[in-house]
Formats: structure tokens, C-alpha cells, sequence
């Protein structure tokens, strides 16, 4: 038996998929949480290491609150992944020229594909339901996207012939939507900020069978704008109510949505907390803004709990807002607008 093989049918003994993505109360994540902290403690080197500098060990956590969350950073610095795991994929995120990007060595691609299109059927039910409609230039100029293949595997399993990524050609994506909108077909439009203001400075809509999710982030070719200021010029020139967003990032293989005004929810197996910014060991209450750390049990070969450099407040239903990030962080996408 491999080590790969090995590790992944030890995993199964304590947790399976299954029990991951099932997951329907706070008890049963907290138990698949620790149990993902004692497995990622004894099989990541890198994670390990974290652990073993801050003397925590699974003797010593018995709560959500207790496990350590590791820096972001250090998917920049080293190669997170359980030892004995092969990469089956690499995703990177994006970054100004000549800067240091994050690399996830994701081993297990099926696990991927299962959390988000179990997110995806969670917040909007059945893929087939929807043409999915994709303005996301910037992603697909560069390789390494995890957006770019979340987005082609949900538009290829739609299975509608309109669906499909749209780079320049904004004509004809806007004539595809006044098409799907005669039909009163159910449509997702899902694009990168700057294009999406783009295309409704060049026509104005009427969508009443269309959601519009923006995935934020100017990337260098706008000005960037407060949430408020451009989910308004949206719904203006789309004609919707709501603008829609998606919250994920290259580290994570799971997406938190909003379905309007900026408050976003997570699925079953994916939980986020605000961090105090003086002391990252001290988990805030609801409503106090911090440093937000994400637990992302889907991420079992790689590392689930992740302190990121948003800054944000967690709701008493565990909504959550992004408010920004920290001084001097990388600006990337993904939602990380300041308000």
C-alpha cells in the first residue's frame, strides 16, 4: 500500500466524506473538526511544525476555539499538503508581476468538485436548473484558477448549450441574455467586478430570471469602490434587486455565498470566526470586528483552519461580513472590498 493510500484509508476510520458533507448541527461539526485538527496534527508536516511552535497539542484542544489556525502566509512559504499526499492539481492565486503567489497542492480533486457543487445545490439548488453565463477575464487570462475550475465544471454540468465563458465578447453575451430573458429561463451570471461594470455602461437591463454574482476585485484595470457604491450601479444597470457574491479563495476548497447586501453564509461543513487583530488566539463575540479565520472541512488533505488576512464581524446567526483586510496584506480578489 502507498503512503498516499495509506493515510487516506487511516482518514477514512476517522471521518469520511460523507460525514463531512452531511453535516446538519454545531455538535456534529465540532466533533469533524477535531477529529480533522487530530488527523492534520499527526499527517502535515507543516501544520505540525505550527503547532509544535505554539505547544498545542490534541491533548490539549477540546473545542472549536482551542485549534490553532494557521497564517495564510504560509501557502506562500511552503508546500501545505499530508505527507505521503501527491498533488493531483496545484491552484495559484493571482498577483502583480513579480510577486510571491499562493500555490494549494490540492491531492484529492474529487473532494473539490464534491464541496462545490454540494455548495452550490445548498444555496441554489440544481446546476441544471441554470444556464450559467461566465464574465471572468482576468481569471482566464493566467493559469491556475480555482474559481476558473469551479466555474467550467458547473457550467459543463448544467448542460445547457448557452452556458459558457465570455472574455470580449460582450455583444454577444448581452444578447444572450436578452434571449434567456424572453424565455424566462433561470440564468446565473457570475463575473469579475470591473467586467460587470463594463457591460452595463454598454446596455441596460431588465433581468427578472437572472441572478448576478460579482466575485469582487478591481484587478488593476478600475478604481476600486466600497461594496455599497457598486453593488447600487449593479442593480442599476442590470435591473435586479440584489447583486450576489461569492466569498472563496485559491488556500480553500470550499465558497461561502451572499445573497444580498454583503452578508454571507457558509455551507454545513464550513465555518467562519473573527480573531482578535492584538492576540490571533482569542476568538471574538458576535458582532466585534476582527481578523477572520475560516475552518474548511472539505480541505482534510491540505490544512482546514486557515487564519486570512480579511478583516470582518461574525452575525448571531454565524452570517458573516468582510469589512477589508489588514494593512499591508495583498490586495487580491474574492470579496475583499473595504465598506
Amino acid at each position: 500500500m502507498s503512503n498516499s493510500a495509506f493515510y487516506f484509508a487511516y482518514f477514512c476510520t476517522v471521518i469520511s466524506s460523507e460525514d463531512i458533507f452531511n453535516i446538519k448541527t454545531a455538535k456534529q461539526f465540532e466533533d469533524a473538526a477535531l477529529n480533522v485538527f487530530k488527523y492534520q496534527f499527526e499527517n502535515n508536516p507543516v501544520y505540525r511544525s505550527f503547532c509544535d511552535l505554539l505547544y498545542k497539542h490534541p491533548s490539549d484542544i477540546t473545542s472549536l476555539e482551542n485549534i490553532p489556525f494557521l497564517p495564510i502566509q504560509f501557502f506562500k512559504s511552503h508546500k501545505v499538503i499530508n505527507q505521503g499526499a501527491t498533488e493531483e492539481k496545484v491552484f495559484t492565486s493571482s498577483g502583480t508581476t513579480g510577486s510571491i503567489t499562493s500555490k494549494h497542492y490540492v491531492s484529492n480533486i474529487n473532494l473539490y468538485e464534491e464541496s462545490f457543487t454540494r455548495g452550490f445545490d445548498y444555496f441554489y439548488g440544481d446546476v441544471k436548473d441554470y444556464v450559467i453565463l461566465a464574465l471572468l477575464p482576468s481569471y482566464l487570462e493566467r493559469e491556475g484558477s480555482s474559481l476558473i475550475y469551479m466555474v467550467d465544471h458547473l457550467l459543463k454540468a448544467s448542460k445547457h448549450e448557452e452556458s459558457g465563458f465570455y472574455l470580449n465578447n460582450v455583444q454577444e453575451l448581452t444578447k444572450t441574455l436578452i434571449e434567456l430573458e424572453k424565455k424566462q429561463q433561470k440564468t446565473l451570471l457570475i463575473g469579475v467586478s470591473f467586467a460587470l461594470l463594463d457591460l452595463v455602461e454598454n446596455h441596460n437591463f431588465d433581468l427578472k430570471h437572472t441572478i448576478v454574482m460579482e466575485t469582487g476585485g478591481m484587478k488593476g484595470r478600475r478604481k476600486e469602490m466600497i461594496r455599497e457604491e457598486l453593488h447600487h450601479k449593479l442593480k442599476a444597470g442590470f435591473g435586479v434587486d440584489q447583486i450576489h457574491s461569492e466569498y472563496g479563495m485559491t488556500e480553500l476548497l470550499s465558497q461561502a455565498y451572499s445573497k444580498g447586501n454583503g452578508v454571507f453564509e457558509c455551507p454545513p461543513w464550513m465555518k467562519v470566526q473573527a480573531r482578535d487583530t492584538e492576540d490571533a488566539f482569542t476568538i471574538l463575540p458576535h458582532g466585534k470586528t476582527g481578523g477572520l479565520n475560516i475552518i474548511d472541512l472539505a480541505n482534510v488533505n491540505s490544512c482546514a483552519f486557515i487564519a486570512t488576512q480579511d478583516l470582518g464581524r461574525i452575525r448571531p446567526n454565524s452570517h458573516f461580513e468582510v469589512l477589508g483586510r489588514f494593512d499591508h496584506s495583498d490586495i487580491r480578489g474574492c470579496n475583499l472590498m473595504a465598506l
